[in-house]
């Protein structure tokens, strides 16, 4: 996933025609929007529109809008998404399920940055940029005469393939502790137990035919049943990874140059996702790559490991001492008002009896 990260540092600033491509549930438009949070159009809307939720006459006038009177039922004029979407990104999900016969006025669209909305004889102008996706494979649509071939060139200046979950198993990790830091303050009185060492290899060697989806919602039943057995129970036994590699696209030299193949893998003994988790802790890997060195600073990350530890050691000695400040304070040979203040910084309190 670094590599798209750095993908997409690369062309947001650009503004081309992307297509995101890859199976259901493998995080499209989790790419779009980072493309759209990323560029220069950031400030302005990002407009999604599903291609296969809407038949061909309502997805026609949700893309272009229409003019009051266009048709039965179109009782007053309605903007349409490439107005909605002007000067900032327009996500088109699914453009492998858009009917053939609204393909040719895409084009026309994408090709001079005009269009006409239903029942209007007036064109008008539109800066969107558009970035696509599918889980489809174009190139065998347009064999089979389903898609255009000019207008997929036209989509196709960028192209993002994301791989399945079960090709990049050293990415579990790293989402799960994203997920993790993402949902616990939506649910600051639940102590969801994060996974231990054998846990982790489970899921790292699950074959996850539901993707980065499934993954997130497997940690969110996880958060309210705080039972990594029962959420075992709920997965098929036969999407466990049981071979050398997590599919047959994925070779072991592969696993192996990213640090994660090994009959007996471990994930304490991996020294990048040892890394990662613990400068995560302390900086957001999940930003940009521009972003991300702005924050990392030694003096900031010193001064946050240091409190870290110093809540934690305190802590520890007080609750050895059952919460008796001055013989805390004596064996962490602080003043008692130094304690206090320590205290009060890092927001340690004693247990509620």
């Amino acid at each position: 996933m670094l590599k798209i990260k750095e993908l997409i540092n690369h062309v947001a600033q650009t503004s081309l025609n992307i297509l995101i491509t890859g199976e259901t549930g493998v995080g499209k438009e989790v790419v779009a929007q980072s493309l759209h949070a990323e560029s220069n159009r950031s400030k302005n809307s990002f407009v999604k529109i599903n291609c296969a939720a809407l038949p061909e006459t309502l997805l026609e006038s949700e893309l272009y809008g229409y003019e009051k009177g266009a048709f039965t039922g179109a009782h007053k004029k309605r903007y349409g998404k490439f107005l909605t979407a002007d000067k900032g990104v327009l996500f088109l999900d699914e453009i492998g399920d858009m009917p053939l016969s609204l393909q040719s006025k895409m084009l026309h669209v994408l090709q001079s940055g005009e269009f006409s909305p239903l029942g209007s004889d007036q064109d008008f102008k539109t800066d969107v940029w558009v970035i696509a996706a599918t889980n489809q494979c174009l190139e065998e649509n347009i064999k089979n005469k389903t898609f255009r071939e000019d207008l997929f060139y036209r989509l196709n200046i960028i192209k993002i393939d994301i791989p399945p979950l079960r090709e990049r198993p050293e990415d579990i990790p790293a989402l799960i502790e994203y997920y993790y830091k993402k949902y616990l303050p939506e649910h600051p009185n639940i102590q969801a137990e994060r996974p231990d060492k054998q846990i982790m290899e489970r899921l790292c060697r699950y074959h996850w035919p539901g993707n980065v989806r499934q993954l997130q919602n497997c940690i969110k039943k996880q958060m309210v049943l705080n039972s990594w057995d029962k959420i075992f129970d709920e997965l098929p036994n036969d999407a466990y990874i049981t071979g050398k590699s997590s599919s047959e696209n994925t070779s072991q030299g592969q696993l192996a140059g990213s640090g994660m193949y090994s009959p007996e893998y471990r994930l304490e003994n991996d020294p990048g996702n040892r890394r990662l988790r613990i400068i995560s802790e302390f900086v957001d890997l999940s930003t940009s790559s521009e972003k991300l060195f702005e924050d990392i600073s030694l003096k900031k990350i010193k001064k946050l490991a240091s409190d870290k530890v110093e809540k934690e050691v305190i802590i520890f000695v007080l609750e050895k001492v059952g919460w008796n400040r001055s013989k805390a304070a004596k064996i962490l040979k602080v003043s008692y008002k130094t304690l206090l203040y320590k205290m009060s910084e890092f927001d340690v309190n004693p247990p509620i009896s």
